[in-house]
């Protein structure tokens, strides 16, 4: 079973910076425009780091530990005294009104490759250069973000508790709360790691993140005599893996390059049969778990897709599993990958893409049984909201 265990973590000085002002999503959400938002919202927001560009003759990686060391130096980053977790947690309301929040425990999880310890990832990656990830962590020797696990192990969210008071709590750009707190009592540190180091932590965000600290974790082994010291281990950020504590969206599908003239919907006959107009708004993914459907968006409408009775025999019960299957009765085409109802109907409206797709969420217990039983959901199978922010702590891997 893995070992979760507290850090001395290094964090801004909340009494001279303001997390609202500082911190940021992971890197790979930030797109060139949001990426300059956060660069001018703050001098030492996280995105600096995280994000660094070039800078005359020094690389970005770099600018980046030059930033960090300077940061430690001026006193805006700070190192906590002694080993502790952090109590991390998320709140928001969703398009449909209701409260959501998402509470887990920040600490360090010894990295083991997939078959050889208890860390199972639960979906395959997409290709993805781990290029440039793994040359930050050769430069600034720091986790800069968590990624994010899940534990089946019962009563974590109660052990972590909730913040007091005096903790930092702060509002981000899409009206989500964070609060972040510290857990030094050692009789709740003992029932976190002991809790937390008796199942499996499954890998629910991050995987490309996972899979570089592996690679980095080698490379200190290979030049300590088979020793990486602190890189034996990541920050990660765990979570009890129950439907009140996640909120899992869907990843749709944007299908491009299609000859003109496809008739989409003749193609999918075989597989789904076509139904009903549905309006795309909030309610449009409540719908789809009510009914039981897909739904193929089109530039002048949306229509259910229904699942044919035996249609997918031997598929895994999974929308995108059955989307995949379906798909391979189209003509050779591109497929990208996009959240949000709006943003895929917004999509196909302005001629980016030829249709979309929605598929429904996927359950946690789905997510459990999948990572329980070994194998792993199509890519982009799940968009676990919201985002921890990158900026809160940083761990370092000297």
């Amino acid at each position: 079973m893995p070992e979760f265990s507290p850090f001395a973590g290094i964090r801004f000085d909340t009494r001279r910076e303001s997390l609202a002002e500082v911190t940021a999503p992971p890197y790979d959400v930030i797109d060139e425009a949001l990426r300059s938002r956060l660069a001018a919202r703050h001098p030492h927001n996280a995105v600096h780091v995280d994000l660094p560009v070039d800078d005359g003759a020094r690389s970005r990686y770099e600018v980046a530990c030059d930033l960090v060391h300077r940061w430690l130096e001026d006193g805006v980053l700070v190192r906590d005294d002694a080993p502790v977790f952090y109590g991390y947690r998320m709140s928001f309301t969703d398009p449909a009104g209701r409260h959501r929040h998402t509470t887990g425990v920040i600490g360090e999880l010894t990295l083991s490759r997939p078959g050889e310890g208890g860390i199972l990832p639960h979906e395959h990656t997409t290709p993805k250069a781990k290029s440039d990830r793994l040359e930050m962590l050769r430069s600034c020797r720091m986790n800069l973000s968590s990624i994010w696990g899940l534990t089946p192990a019962a009563g974590v969210t109660s052990l972590v508790g909730e913040p007091g008071p005096e903790d930092p709590t702060w509002v981000d750009d899409d009206g989500v709360e964070h609060a972040l707190w510290v857990i030094d009592d050692p009789e709740r540190i003992r029932g976190i790691r002991d809790a937390v180091g008796a199942h499996p932590v499954v890998i629910a965000d991050g995987h490309h993140r996972y899979e570089t600290s592996v690679a980095y974790r080698d490379e200190r082994r290979a030049e300590g005599g088979g020793d990486a010291g602190p890189a034996e281990a990541a920050m990660v950020y765990v979570v009890e893996l129950v439907a009140d504590e996640l909120t899992v969206l869907p990843i749709h599908r944007l299908v491009d390059g299609l000859p003109d003239g496809t008739d989409v919907a003749a193609a999918l006959d075989p597989w789904f049969e076509v139904g009903d107009e549905v309006a795309l708004d909030a309610g449009t993914l409540d719908h789809m778990i009510e009914r039981g459907v897909l739904v193929l968006v089109e530039p002048d409408r949306a229509r259910e897709l229904r699942p044919r009775p035996g249609a997918f025999d031997g598929v895994r019960d999974l929308d995108t599993s059955r989307l995949d299957a379906a798909l391979t009765a189209l003509p050779p085409h591109e497929l990208r990958y996009q959240h949000g109802v709006d943003e895929v109907a917004d999509a196909v409206r302005a001629g980016r893409a030829q249709i979309g797709v929605l598929v429904r969420p996927v359950s946690v217990e789905a997510i459990a049984a999948t990572a329980d039983g070994g194998e792993r959901m199509p890519p982009k199978s799940t968009f676990f909201h919201p985002k921890p922010r990158t900026g809160q702590v940083f761990r370092s891997l000297d």
